[in-house]
């Protein structure tokens, strides 16, 4: 089986920054179990060395060694030995759907709200910044960028939108400010990414996109905030109306049927 070429992104930079000393493995087990869930590292993938791991996170490799044998047992990775060996995602995306689906169910209606709210202040204040510091070639890149994202593959289109969304959060200039927009966008990802099976709710992600570099590029503050607000409230509502849906099925095999029949509209 081919490896998927090695990639970098804004999402797997939050996954491997250091992470103190409390409850270090359990830590490392969290982090990446999240970006694994939201596309950060993709089915076949291969991650950093356990010695690469234990330098980007700050922690010795017993603990890495510790923080992997527990993904291993819940399924996310397999080691491989030999010359190209190594641990590699075998979460699929499938399987990385149901995780999402069952967080969703777990959490309380006004929890995804609140986290949908915490998420809209982010971006909507990294895109008033963005207005008054992002340059014309940023913005360029960005649209080149967005050009391409049609073509792609879904779970390739997902990738590539979360790291636009983070490059223009990265355009307020501010570290802070993108610090917390990643750390929110790694927790709401995995459920954004549960709308992506109607091509609808793709192309109306594309359209926003367009519309938050347009409004960035004319300096025009209300209309970046409207626009970045209005997409993410949209999203949120969609989250909160397929929850109800799932909330009705105690098992596995209930909650992939709805995942299956899942569309656009579930309001």
């Amino acid at each position: 089986m081919s490896q998927p070429e090695p990639r970098s992104s804004r999402l797997q930079v939050a996954a491997l920054t250091p992470i103190g000393d409390a409850g270090r493995a359990e830590m490392i087990v969290d982090r990446l179990t999240g970006s694994i869930v939201a596309g950060a590292f993709a089915f076949g993938e291969r991650l950093p060395s356990e010695s690469e791991l234990a330098r980007l996170l700050g922690v010795s490799v017993v603990t890495v060694r510790e923080a992997l044998t527990t993904l291993r047992s819940a399924g996310l990775i397999e080691t491989r030995r030999g010359r190209v060996g190594g641990s590699f995602v075998s979460l699929t995306r499938d399987d990385a759907e149901l995780m999402s689906a069952r967080t969703l169910v777990e959490m309380p209606r006004v929890t995804v709200a609140d986290l949908g709210l915490h998420y809209e202040m982010s971006s909507a204040s990294c895109a008033e910044l963005a207005c008054q510091r992002a340059t014309d070639f940023e913005l360029d890149v960005m649209s080149e960028i967005l050009a391409t994202i049609p073509a792609l593959s879904r779970d390739a289109w997902r990738a590539k939108v979360t790291d636009m969304q983070l490059e223009l959060a990265s355009l307020s200039q501010s570290v802070r400010l993108t610090d917390e927009h990643v750390r929110i966008q790694s927790q709401y990802t995995p459920l954004l990414a549960l709308q992506d099976a109607d091509p609808e709710a793709r192309e109306y992600t594309e359209r926003q996109l367009a519309q938050q570099i347009e409004a960035i590029r004319d300096e025009d503050i209300g209309r970046a905030r409207t626009v970045v607000r209005e997409g993410i409230r949209r999203s949120t509502h969609w989250l909160i109306a397929f929850r109800q849906r799932l909330v009705a099925h105690s098992n596995d095999e209930d909650i992939r049927y709805e995942l299956q029949n899942r569309g656009g509209s579930v309001a």
